[in-house]
């Protein structure tokens, strides 16, 4: 299999590049890439010293590096863009043309119509928050500042999607574990404590062996992981989805990134943080 190193460069937190760089990197698969973050690459000293590294990286393996680059300080990019590899600039791709066809100057730096990095990081913690202290169940009685509320049979990835929720969108994303004596005893009804906030549930199933496996590493033996428990709880769940028209998302083959982005686009949640 061929390797090639790839570096993810940014000013900033290099969020950015690492996520438009991945999502080109996917389509090749027969290529093995070795990625190296290089964040705040903000000083020309510090554009010295990533320079240095991926010359090294070109001189070790004898592969022209691959860059992904978001730099906005025209020297520093200028520099990082002078090193021995192939440089994918999002910066001179996308601002050029947007520049052009606005008719604007690039602020180069942000715009006082963004929130603040303050602001946004005020917004995450407390969304994040909100998902903490509205996991698992743990308390239904803030619900209704709930943005949504995620429903599902235990380890269905209800936790870290909420987390996500609040940490990338600055979502209020509380989650309701339902439990076999839920789905049994509420048969064809939707659990009392949600019933008052069904137009904000949204539920998630797995197919049962991909549960099972789940299961499993948290707890091997017992009914709890066994695939006819498994199979049973997730009908159970689906029927209940189904029959009182509550939206609902397969995860089995989704990342905690996609389950998220679609429960944003089909729950039409506006994202608070940008």
């Amino acid at each position: 299999m061929i390797k090639r190193t790839v570096f993810f460069i940014s000013d900033r937190t290099a969020i950015t590049a690492e996520t438009f760089g991945h999502s080109l990197l996917i389509q090749f698969d027969d290529v093995d890439f070795q990625k190296v973050t290089l964040p705040f690459i903000d000083t020309m000293w510090k554009a010295q010293d990533a320079l240095e590294h991926i010359n090294d990286a070109k001189e070790q393996t004898g592969q022209r590096p691959i860059i992904f680059s978001t730099i906005v300080n025209s020297q520093i990019r200028k520099m990082i863009l002078s090193s021995e590899a192939a440089a994918v600039d999002l910066f001179e791709t996308f601002i050029g043309p947007l520049e052009e066809e606005l008719r604007v100057q690039p602020s180069l730096g942000g715009s006082s119509h963004h929130a603040s990095a303050g602001d946004e990081l005020d917004i995450r913690i407390n969304a994040v928050n909100y998902a903490l202290t509205n996991d698992d169940g743990i308390t239904t009685k803030n619900y209704d500042k709930a943005d949504v509320i995620l429903v599902g049979v235990s380890r269905t990835g209800k936790t870290p999607t909420c987390l996500y929720l609040g940490l990338q969108y600055g979502i209020y994303a509380a989650n309701y574990p339902l439990t076999e004596e839920d789905l049994l005893i509420e048969y064809r009804k939707i659990p009392g404590v949600l019933k008052p906030f069904r137009n904000k549930l949204y539920g998630l199933t797995v197919n049962p062996e991909r549960l099972q496996k789940i299961r499993i590493a948290r707890r091997p033996t017992g009914r709890y992981s066994s695939i006819e428990q498994c199979q049973k709880e997730i009908s159970l769940a689906e029927f209940l989805y189904v029959s009182k028209s509550i939206p609902y998302l397969n995860i089995t083959t989704m990342s905690i990134e996609e389950i998220a982005a679609t429960v944003m686009h089909k729950s039409k949640l506006q994202r608070r943080i940008f």
